[in-house]
């Protein structure tokens, strides 16, 4: 039998862990908390309120979006980083447009075809859903 102390949210619990052999089973034991421990300061303070966004965070709405053209919406949820690009912009294929942050990963979104920017739906720090329009490029 080993016994170990592990502290999970700030409250410290003394396991006692029994080794198993081959076919046997032993059930774990917990015991109750050790002696209290000292929270961290960060974790006593008042909550603090949920930061307001701002005017970023918004969607730009470029217009509406010609009917001709072809748009290029996001393949995921996350946050728009940068807009690479702005309206009038001429773009190849593979020109990246935007950088969408999505699970602490930065993803890349490129053109799939020549042409040029004819709306842009997105500014940096808006939030976007699988399927929102970025841009329209004709």
């Amino acid at each position: 039998m080993r016994k170990f102390v592990i502290t999970v949210n700030g409250k410290s619990y003394e396991v006692e862990v029994e080794e198993v052999g081959q076919g046997t089973s032993n059930p774990v034991t917990v015991s109750a908390p050790s002696a209290p421990t000292t929270v961290p300061a960060a974790a006593t303070a008042a909550p603090q309120p949920a930061p307001q966004k701002s005017e970023t965070s918004k969607p730009a709405t470029g217009g509406a979006v010609p009917q001709d053209a072809e748009t290029i919406k996001a393949p995921m949820p996350g946050t728009i980083l940068d807009v690479k690009v702005k309206v009038g912009d001429k773009i190849s294929k593979g020109h990246v447009i935007a950088i969408l942050e999505a699970m602490k990963m930065e993803n890349e979104i490129m053109s799939p075809r020549d042409g040029e920017v004819v709306s842009v739906q997105v500014a940096t720090g808006a939030s976007v859903n699988p399927g929102d329009v970025i841009i329209a490029i004709k």
